[in-house]
């Protein structure tokens, strides 16, 4: 599995709207075979950033998402709203499938 978490500075006036700017690609994406999850967050201390998570089921699926006409338009149209170049950590999980139970935490009984 690869694991992606990118960091994007937004400018302000796009953050707003940054959401939907996002959708179309957040979609076709999704739909792609070997996408394990495509999720994004907003940061609690700055109203100007947002973080992408994503998982690919292997090196190939990952090749074929950046190869996609949607991503190339996505990456055209993102770059327009960006304050900043994106920052970036990917990493390669041997044997991942995805989402994996936390250890240090489960439910209480009520």
């Amino acid at each position: 599995m690869i694991f992606i978490t990118v960091k994007f500075t937004i400018l302000p006036e796009r953050a707003d709207d940054w959401l939907d700017l996002v959708d179309s690609f957040t979609q076709a994406t999704r739909r792609e075979p070997g996408n394990l999850f495509f999720e994004w967050s907003h940061s609690l201390d700055n109203p100007h950033q947002f973080f992408l998570v994503e998982a690919f089921r292997d090196r190939e699926a990952g090749r074929e998402h950046v190869e996609s006409t949607y991503f190339k338009k996505a990456m055209e149209d993102i770059s327009y709203a960006v304050a900043m170049t994106p920052q970036i950590v990917y990493t390669e999980i041997p044997g991942g499938n995805g989402w994996d139970k936390m250890g240090e935490v489960t439910p209480c009984p009520a």
